[in-house]
């Protein structure tokens, strides 16, 4: 049986936990105000509520005294890492919110709720796999869109966030390897004090390059004539060149064929053009291309295969989710739809 916390460990933990729900709120209200129906303001609203539980649930001072409303804490946190997985996918890889992406947070509460209702270890072990499973996908997608960003903002919080979410997650293991409970009570809610302190410097203000549209914005040339002679190479090397048929381009093969430094690409690219990330800026082109392949008769008899590698497509496969987040359709219903 776990020792009781001391009195003066009890308030300490209580202040720190609040600490932690006023920054969660402030960070929340920062990228709602900024951000207000896009995906991402309404990923961070659940990500609120459901930390916030996890806040409460998570202290054993607050359980000894909460009654229904640790209860209530406790289920609200259930959606905790599956809303923190939709923030990471809707802020750093500017995915839309629909049925594809609510179902892994929606089939996580719902093992959450059974595990909550019941005392089965093997439901527990696949909420705790679930979780591990979300928290590892969000981690790799914040380093797999991280070359391609374009947004100098998200660009600037990655390695923080990483860094936070990492050192909070090693703490907490930490914790329970050791099962020092009183002083794991403190550190877990020093920790998330500082989590949500640092998510609350970032977002609190809610920058609106950060938080941007999801699609391209509309061009605006430069006013500069330095930047309008750079973004006509960039013109002349994607259309007259045809770089972006290039199978595995990266930003910095395209800043070289350019000829300026990769780090004034980005917010050339970024600011003039509203592309969010390198992977659309070439995607655009591609796509609007394999429509015009899929429509033309002559072509009737190239396989959509064919037409995915020699546009750049290194398989069928993201060829096939480009073209469909693009047009709402897969490459066959499109030729379908124009023979």
């Amino acid at each position: 049986m776990a020792a009781p916390m001391p009195e003066a460990n009890v308030v300490y933990e209580l202040v720190l936990r609040g600490i932690a729900i006023g920054a969660l709120v402030s960070a929340t209200a920062g990228v709602w105000r900024v951000a207000r129906g896009k995906p991402v303001a309404l990923a961070a609203l659940l990500l609120c509520i459901a930390a916030i539980g996890h806040v409460l649930e998570s202290s054993r001072a607050f359980s000894a005294h909460g009654g229904a409303v640790y209860i209530a804490a406790n289920v609200l946190s259930l959606g905790t890492t599956g809303f923190m997985w939709l923030f990471v996918v809707t802020l750093f890889d500017d995915r839309t919110m629909g049925a594809k992406t609510l179902a892994p947070v929606l089939g996580l509460i719902a093992v959450g709720l059974v595990a909550f209702a019941t005392t089965m270890w093997p439901i527990k072990v696949l909420q705790r796999l679930c979780e591990a499973g979300l928290a590892l996908h969000a981690l790799a997608v914040v380093i797999r869109t991280w070359r391609g960003d374009l947004v100098e903002a998200r660009l600037r919080i990655r390695a923080p966030f990483v860094a936070i979410v990492a050192l909070y997650a090693l703490l907490m293991a930490g914790s329970q390897i050791v099962g020092l409970q009183p002083p794991a009570d403190l550190i877990n809610g020093a920790a998330l004090a500082a989590l949500c302190v640092a998510g609350a410097a970032i977002f609190v203000r809610g920058p609106a390059d950060l938080l941007g549209a999801t699609g391209p914005r509309q061009s605006t040339p430069p006013a500069d004539a330095a930047d309008r002679a750079v973004l006509d190479r960039l013109n002349q090397t994607m259309d007259a060149g045809e770089i972006w048929r290039r199978e595995g381009l990266t930003i910095g093969a395209l800043a070289e064929a350019v000829g300026i430094p990769e780090h004034r690409l980005r917010p050339m690219i970024n600011d003039h053009l509203g592309f969010r990330n390198f992977a659309a800026f070439v995607n655009a082109r591609r796509i609007e291309a394999a429509k015009r392949m899929l429509a033309d008769p002559e072509q009737s008899r190239t396989t959509v295969a064919a037409i995915a590698y020699d546009l750049g497509f290194g398989s069928l496969g993201p060829f096939n989710r480009a073209f469909k987040e693009a047009t709402g359709v897969t490459p066959t219903e499109f030729r379908r739809g124009t023979s």
